[in-house]
């Protein structure tokens, strides 16, 4: 059987080509994703930047710290607290004290993220002049990089400033650097930013521990530990942990998907060859022998396209992490290293799918008796298998119980990323298994109209593509597959989005809404004038945390905001279970349903911003919602928090115009922008994350390109076997031209189907999640990303149409299927002339 597997390899090119691509392809999805998750395991150690030339930082709290029975939980705090007072003045005693202070600047035509600092602290990173002076006065300034020249007046959130001189770190390029800097006088940056969290301090650390000694919290930073005083000290280690969720989500989706249209393509392979099997059954060969050759056709085609797959990967990998890197969604560090398992896992991952794309087949094609070889009809009378139709009914099954035990017992699961991103596979594998059981009638349906036009085409077209259900089923996956995973992913995106609008939508009862266009928020001048604004009723707000321990072991972080109970309660549209806003005051607190405490009146222990324990009352309770519901607090529960947003009303009989002119005025001085609560919600749609965009559009990326290979693999493997059938078209009277149209229609006919059962199992998974944002009491659409499944199924559709038609021509070009007559020209029986024949014949 060695000798007769190779000839079929030979003989039957078209079809292992098609094998070969497919698997080689998947192979090297599997081995790039494998080797860009291996280069990231953790960030490289990274040394201090703006304090490297410090002698000793002091750095106030910033970190809660909860002992509990497993070990102390720790969280950030949202108002990290200040080197005390006391202990500075100590700090004095012993030599020269630098206070620092950072905060964002917005300037025009800057870069993004400028970071604002005093003078003093430009020596220790170090900065060094490279032109110009220092600044002197309030309205003067020195920055960093290359985007602006001395001399020039800049507009920035904090009024119009003349840049003196730029910097460049020492040891840098020109216009390098770890920030986008920008440095005011001493003065000038203590007014932009009041609050001084850390200090440098020009003396021997250990005086220096010893004056701290008993500041709670307090932090004396040395070495390599200064870097923790630097603006983000672990953001490689954040960016890597968002790069791996990126390539681990983006690795798991295209594996699904390549081990999913390899195994279809093998297997649509094996069942091309039925009278191949046929007619070796009848030239003697067993069961045994049909089902050796067909593993050991797969083994082989399996072990080459893996290599191949591998050494592609090794080539793509390095461009994937270049990509990454010039999106911004990987470190400017991050580059492929040299690691073996991700070539091991890809290699028998795809030899695996190889023989396992086989084996049923192959069991089916032992089983062929020798009177297929006879058969000439390509209606497919049992296109599944008993199998894979009860693999398919069961995980089916499964999809629908999953669904409905997670509505029922936690429907906020079905809300998270990682839950939307890998149930749909679930959902798409049975369907993808039941397709031939639903191509049939999906045809029919499809091609109902059509059939019925006048002339034959359209009749053909839906009785070809419902008999050859196998061909059809497994053109249809890969485009199922595609639009499928584009609906369920963009539109749960979507979906999830809408909902958060709603929600801003729902709870926005003001008129006009005031917010301030930096991180230092408003001023208490700023907001004194706008509560003298005529005409308006204002509530005035700001962001804040609070921590709560539940069972005793797990610190919970909950965002927070501080209102104004008196105004609040008046213009407030919270979605309440149960309590009043108008019961909140300085001893109590609003949580939401997803609390371990959630009853009106019960009393819990939290930790307030600055990492105060406090016991507060809870005033009234919100529902969970898409899970943006935090808690909202007092001005007093919220220590340091400044203002950011100011709602307003407008009193009875007021002007609109009047009291909108009048908050402009207030807020001119600290660049606070005014908004009507239309134009405020629509400024506060959510938007998915840039770096889970990415990886939404890398996956559907990959898939998309994955599908096209394997349409068009699929496509000319199936038009390549239908040369008898286009020959018994052309003798039935079709032009070449006909013949290639039908086979076009077909085509365009079978992605449409794959379209549409595609697009069922999104809207499937789509109407899960619109119930369980339903049963946490947000109603919205679902959001069906149409736009992009039509520019997804308009290429697959030209890509099959393509596969399909040039392999048909090449067919009629070659003369296999012409009949006698001109070949362009429809064959027409002998008419009476052309019946007589040679003198003395009949006809």
């Amino acid at each position: 059987m060695l000798t007769t597997t190779l000839c079929t390899l030979r003989t039957r090119w078209v079809t292992f080509v098609g094998s070969f691509v497919a698997l080689s392809l998947g192979v090297a999805l599997i081995a790039v994703m494998g080797l860009a998750l291996a280069s990231s395991p953790d960030a490289p150690g990274r040394g201090p930047e703006r304090f490297a030339a410090a002698p000793v930082v002091v750095k106030g709290q910033d970190t809660l710290r909860v002992p509990t029975s497993i070990g102390d939980r720790t969280q950030k705090l949202a108002q990290p607290r200040a080197v005390p007072a006391d202990a500075v003045a100590r700090l004095r005693d012993l030599g020269a004290v630098v206070q620092d202070r950072s905060f964002a600047v917005r300037a025009e035509g800057g870069p993004a993220g400028l970071v604002g600092h005093p003078w003093p602290t430009a020596a220790f990173a170090p900065y060094r002049l490279d032109a110009g002076r220092a600044p002197e006065a309030a309205d003067e300034v020195v920055v960093s990089g290359d985007w602006t020249r001395p001399g020039a007046r800049v507009r920035t959130d904090g009024g119009v400033v003349r840049v003196v001189g730029t910097v460049r770190v020492v040891g840098a390029p020109a216009g390098a650097g770890f920030e986008n800097a920008v440095f005011y006088t001493d003065a000038r940056a203590a007014e932009l930013s009041p609050r001084s969290l850390q200090l440098v301090v020009d003396a021997d650390p250990a005086a220096v521990r010893e004056a701290v000694r008993g500041a709670e919290g307090v932090q004396v930073l040395t070495g390599d530990a200064r870097r923790y005083a630097d603006a983000g000290p672990d953001r490689d280690r954040a960016a890597l942990t968002a790069m791996n969720a990126l390539f681990g989500t983006a690795g798991g989706v295209s594996g699904f998907v390549s081990v999913f249209v390899v195994a279809s393509t093998f297997a649509f392979a094996v069942a091309q060859r039925r009278r191949e099997f046929g007619l070796l059954r009848t030239a003697g060969a067993t069961p045994g022998q049909i089902r050796r050759m067909v593993v050991g056709e797969a083994l082989a085609v399996g072990v080459l396209a893996s290599a191949a797959g591998c050494v592609i990967g090794s080539r793509a990998a390095p461009g994937l992490a270049a990509w990454a890197v010039d999106e911004s969604l990987a470190p400017r560090w991050f580059t492929v290293g040299d690691h073996t398992w991700p070539y091991h896992v890809a290699f028998w991952t795809g030899l695996s799918v190889a023989l396992g794309g086989v084996l049923a087949a192959s069991w089916r094609a032992g089983r062929t008796g020798p009177a297929e070889a006879l058969r000439e009809a390509s209606v497919d009378a049992r296109p599944m298998t008993r199998g894979r139709l009860l693999f398919g009914a069961a995980l089916l099954v499964t999809a629908v119980v999953t669904l409905v035990l997670a509505l029922v017992t936690d429907p906020g699961e079905l809300l998270q990323r990682k839950t939307y991103v890998s149930r749909p596979m679930l959902l798409i594998t049975a369907v993808a298994l039941l397709a031939p059981l639903l191509v049939r009638p999906s045809v029919r349906l499809i091609a109902w109209l059509p059939a019925r036009l006048p002339g034959a085409a359209g009749m053909l077209v839906r009785e070809n593509a419902a008999a050859g259900v196998r061909r059809t089923a497994a053109v249809a996956a890969p485009v199922l597959v595609t639009v499928a995973l584009a609906g369920s992913l963009l539109g749960a995106a979507a979906t999830l989005d809408a909902a958060k609008a709603t929600e801003v939508r729902e709870r926005t009862a003001a008129d006009f809404v005031v917010a301030s266009a930096g991180e230092a928020g408003f001023d208490e001048a700023t907001v004194r004038r706008l509560r003298g604004v005529s005409g308006a009723d204002v509530s005035a707000s700001s962001p804040s945390a609070v921590y709560v321990l539940e069972d005793g072991v797990a610190l919970i972080r909950s965002d927070a905001r501080a209102v104004e109970p008196q105004t609040f309660a008046a213009m407030a549209r919270l979605p309440l279970a149960a309590g009043t806003v108008s019961a909140l005051d300085d001893d109590s607190i609003i949580v939401n349903e997803e609390w371990e405490k959630h009853t009106v009146g019960e009393r819990v222990d939290v930790w307030l911003g600055d990492g105060t324990r406090k016991s507060l009352r809870i005033a009234a309770v919100m529902t969970v919602g898409t899970g943006d519901n935090g808690v909202y607090v007092t001005p007093r529960n919220a220590a340091a928090a400044p203002v950011d947003r100011v709602d307003v009303r407008l009193a009875e009989g007021a002007d609109a115009d009047a009291v909108a002119a009048g908050l402009r005025r207030a807020v001119r001085a600290s660049d606070g922008e005014v908004v009507t609560r239309d134009a405020w919600v629509r400024a506060m749609y959510p938007e998915t994350d840039r770096t889970t965009r990415a990886g939404f559009f890398l996956v559907l990326g990959i898939a998309l390109l994955y599908t096209g290979i394997s349409l068009a693999n699929t496509m000319v493997m199936a038009t390549s076997d239908r040369s008898r059938e286009l020959a018994v078209l052309r003798l039935a009277g079709a032009t070449r031209r006909q013949v290639l149209r039908l086979v076009g229609a077909e085509a365009l006919t079978v992605v449409v189907v794959g379209g549409a059962l595609g697009a069922l199992v999104a809207g499937v998974d789509l109407v899960g999640m619109w119930a369980a944002l339903g049963l946490r009491s947000v109603w919205t659409s679902v959001e069906m990303p149409w736009a992009t499944l039509a520019a997804i199924l308009g290429a697959c559709a030209v890509l099959a149409v393509i596969s399909a038609v040039v392999p048909a021509g090449l067919a009629l070009r070659r003369g296999a299927t012409e009949p006698a007559g001109t070949p362009e020209q429809p064959f027409r029986p002998a008419g009476r002339r052309g019946a007589r024949g040679r003198r003395g014949e009949r006809p």
